[in-house]
């Protein structure tokens, strides 16, 4: 009997927890009734998406429900005008209840068997009456008529701000294991201490620095994917490698490796940072971080650990990532073996200069026809006699355009140059890269600086960009 008891129980116990697995989050919204509704969640600061929806009947009550939990992060349920109404935290307990009436949102809203979401209504609450309170606070300092009402209302701002920082951090203390807690820790940035605490006993910009930097990351983990849920972590990564990374190659590399090898244990968030990293150093801001991209290809995404990447984006990774590789800076740069007006070989290596300027362009381009002239200005005032050449390379638009346009534009001095449609079949053949590849030419024009051993020195600039960095590499000769 006390078997057959306790299987009992063992069947009553397994039944309970396979219904509480997954999420099941009963809703009343009114005035909506006959309608979908939906829950949504942030991924990053950009991206929002939806996770599920809920027919709401007569009386305005639906279900969010599912047979898999939500990935931790914040939610927000959305109006069938598609319309944010509010947020909802999303943690280990899914199984809870949301009553709100639109006309008084956010202020009304109820959760039931939630924790984490009445604390997090409380601090809602508090937050927009001290948020209107520092947007009207705000707006009479933009309008103050003498210094006197200025201090005074940057005090008042002060005060404000430091009763929101006061609240939070007396949250963090009677919660500290809580979601909330977490998110709290994410969105705080940490208090260089006043200059009398500095070394020496006065304020150090450089100490400053490094305090701020060193303490930017407190309590925060790299494995916790729930992060990548909220629009307010990748804000704060931004701003790290904006501000705080020095923005060379080489520096963000080893920032990368170190964020990434924490998240290896949480496949959301080294999901989420790989994803990140490559579609900001695919394109990079600056020159040269395309090497970032590279080191992240051949590490990660070359080596397998990247399968979340669609084949087509692979194939795309894969593409950009053999063309920056042939082109970094400070590597050679490929010959180009190509032939001129008259089809004579003209080799990119039989150009004897200090510096070669490479322009790829096409004559029928709006931009090339605006660019390629000013280039031509430039080298005849200024670059050809501080011995630069220019090596032109017709990319598209016919030979008949191009010679046209030479001609046109008095485009004399320079190495102009093309791509016999017979090398072109030659190196299809054989399977070789061609220049588009090897200079990761995708559009024009496109202009490289080259120094005399035909090493990279700058890509991708403007022209006037291109003739500073000239000035700078001739100023330091000098120096020296």
């Amino acid at each position: 009997m006390k078997r057959f008891l306790s299987l009992a129980i063992l069947l009553i116990s397994c039944m309970l927890t396979e219904a509480q697995s997954g999420y099941n989050i009963p809703i009343t919204l009114k005035p909506y009734k006959n309608t979908y509704i939906y829950l949504g969640y942030y991924y990053g600061t950009k991206v929002k998406a939806l996770a599920d929806s809920a027919l709401l009947d007569a009386n305005g009550k639906g279900v969010f429900s599912g047979k898999e939990p939500l990935p931790g992060g914040i939610y927000f349920v959305v109006s069938p005008r598609k319309e944010i109404l509010f947020e909802v935290l999303i943690d280990k307990q899914q199984q809870f209840s949301i009553a709100a009436d639109s006309a008084t949102l956010p202020n009304n809203v109820q959760f039931t068997g939630s924790t984490e979401n009445s604390l997090f209504q409380l601090y809602t609450r508090f937050t927009n009456n001290i948020g209107n309170d520092i947007n009207k606070t705000t707006t009479e300092f933009k309008d103050a008529k003498n210094a006197k009402d200025s201090a005074r209302l940057r005090n008042r701002l002060k005060q404000l701000t430091d009763r929101m920082q006061v609240y939070r951090d007396s949250l963090i203390a009677k919660n500290p294991n809580s979601f909330l807690t977490v998110l709290f820790q994410a969105m705080k940035e940490p208090v260089v201490p006043p200059g009398s605490k500095h070394p020496g006993g006065k304020y150090d910009s450089l100490y400053a620095y490094q305090y701020f930097k060193s303490h930017y990351w407190d309590g925060i983990s790299f494995s916790d994917g729930r992060l990548v849920r909220t629009p307010f972590f990748e804000a704060k990564l931004e701003k790290y490698y904006k501000e705080l990374v020095v923005p060379n190659p080489d520096s963000i590399k080893l920032e990368v490796d170190h964020m990434l090898l924490y998240s290896r244990s949480n496949t959301e968030m080294f999901k989420f940072l790989l994803v990140h990293f490559v579609q900001k150093y695919v394109n990079p801001e600056y020159m040269g971080q395309d090497a970032v991209f590279v080191h992240l290809f051949e590490k990660y995404i070359n080596t397998g650990q990247a399968d979340f990447f669609t084949k087509q984006y692979k194939d795309f990774m894969f593409k950009r990532a053999y063309s920056m590789m042939a082109n970094l800076i400070g590597q050679p740069a490929a010959n180009l073996e190509l032939v001129d007006t008259l089809d004579k070989p003209t080799p990119l290596y039989n150009i004897n200069s200090e510096f070669t300027v490479i322009c790829f362009w096409d004559p029928t381009c709006s931009h090339c026809k605006e660019t390629v002239p000013k280039v031509d200005s430039i080298f005849k005032a200024k670059w050809k006699n501080e011995g630069v050449a220019v090596y032109g390379v017709m990319v598209d638009g016919g030979k008949d355009a191009w010679k046209k346009f030479i001609n046109d534009n008095n485009l004399s001095g320079w190495s102009h140059v093309y791509q016999l449609p017979s090398q072109q079949k030659e190196e299809e053949a054989a399977g070789k890269p061609n220049y588009r590849q090897l200079y990761d030419v995708y559009q024009t024009p496109i202009l490289y600086l080259l120094d005399k051993n035909k090493n990279i020195i700058a890509k991708k600039l403007g022209y006037l960009q291109i003739d500073e960095v000239i000035d700078l590499k001739l100023k330091n000769k000098k120096s020296n």
